[in-house]
């Protein structure tokens, strides 16, 4: 095999591993686990909620390393650990230990997100290889469509405890090559053929509206992740359809990171996150103005189609400026989309509780995507800036 598509392949594997199974197999499980294992409502969201704190622990370790040879030896560990939470979820119906096993899956997840993506993009730089991770990111998509599938059919054969011992030995095949087919990392200043690697940060102002339009985007993707299916469910005409259009979200996400990096490639990564802002903005109102199955349908295409190919087209920006430590300014995009999503369901929640209906949140995240797009707008005016002062000194 090509020694670039058995890097890629590790990292897809380790996305499957720690996003699909680890951290996002919870959601199609919950119900199962509400039934059979008496876990409660209030329980069942503090599980989550843990689950996310430690992504953001994650991902704010990765921002504070840039020794890439303990990158290494964290992302390694949290492919194992990866392993050992899913595990601990069917071993015990103890709160606590749920609670711990959903800390460590946001750990491993961020361990194979930031720290993975990063030595894959400089594993790339190094030995002269498109600097895109847009292959590399569907493994999100697959790993949740997986999941998701996964437990669909084996839901009527085996019981919660079960599905989760499976879904382990899923992960145990898994993480072979998540470890194996990742070589470890090169610390020397120069690629392969001899060619200096330097950072090359943006300024100040480019870096702060950066991660403003990618908070902006954030909301966009949390509203609509976290109440399309009860926004569709409550449409006149469309009771239990929620789940047929968030199936579709999901099974367009994971081709969408390859697009969206050959759109780049022809328009410029920019221009490619502008468009595609525009696109899920359309996407996320299309079920609020036009109405019907169809449209809800077509919005979760736009939608799905664009949601993952904005943060694999960011992530990917974030390592290029660091080719020496990727991971680095990774992780500091990665908390102002987190804090945008703690922030965005809350501020949903409270204008759901006012009106009635989880609508206006849909009304919120495409404002919020609109102001993400015009930031991005404005960023190439400071990029086109940064360049000409550039080219003077």
């Amino acid at each position: 095999m090509d020694q670039r598509i058995r890097v890629l392949s590790a990292g897809i594997c380790s996305l499957i591993l720690a996003l699909g199974i680890a951290r996002f197999a919870y959601t199609p499980l919950l119900p199962l686990m509400q039934q059979q294992a008496g876990l409660g409502v209030a329980e069942a969201g503090w599980l989550a909620a843990i689950n996310y704190a430690g992504y953001l622990s994650g991902a704010l370790t990765a921002s504070l390393i840039s020794d890439l040879v303990l990158k290494d030896r964290l992302y390694r560990i949290g492919m194992i650990l990866a392993v050992l939470s899913t595990a601990m979820m069917g071993m015990t119906t103890d709160f606590s230990l749920w609670a711990l096993s959903r800390f460590v899956a946001g750990l491993s997840s961020a361990a194979a997100l930031l720290l993975g993506s990063g030595l894959i993009l400089n594993w790339l730089i190094r030995h002269h290889h498109r600097s895109e991770l847009g292959l590399h990111f569907s493994g999100i998509g697959l790993g949740i469509a997986g999941a998701a599938a996964a437990v669909f059919l084996m839901e009527h054969v085996l019981n919660w405890r079960e599905q989760w011992f499976a879904l382990t030995f899923l992960g145990c095949l898994l993480v072979v090559p998540a470890l194996s087919w990742l070589p470890p990392p090169d610390r020397s200043s120069v690629t392969r053929t001899g060619q200096k690697m330097e950072d090359a940060p943006p300024g100040t102002l480019y870096m702060r509206l950066f991660m403003l339009a990618y908070f902006c985007a954030g909301i966009g993707y949390v509203v609509s992740a976290t109440f399309i299916v009860a926004i569709v469910d409550h449409m006149p005409g469309l009771s239990g359809e929620g789940t047929l259009v968030f199936f579709v979200i999901g099974i367009t996400a994971a081709p969408s990171c390859i697009a969206w990096d050959l759109i780049a490639r022809r328009i410029g990564k920019l221009n490619a996150l502008i468009l595609a802002s525009a696109l899920q903005i359309v996407g996320i109102m299309l079920p609020v103005l036009a109405g019907g199955l169809i449209a809800a349908l077509a919005g979760a295409l736009l939608f799905g189609g664009t949601v993952m190919g904005i943060v694999s087209l960011v992530l990917t920006m974030a390592g290029q400026y660091y080719p020496t430590r990727p991971a680095k300014m990774m992780g500091k995009m990665t908390l102002s989309y987190g804090a945008a999503q703690i922030l965005g369901p809350a501020i949903t929640g409270g204008l759901a509780a006012r009106s009635g209906s989880y609508v206006s949140g849909l009304y919120l995240a495409a404002g919020f995507m609109l102001a993400g797009a015009l930031t991005l707008l404005l960023l190439k005016a400071v990029e086109k800036r940064e360049m000409h002062h550039a080219r003077t000194e």
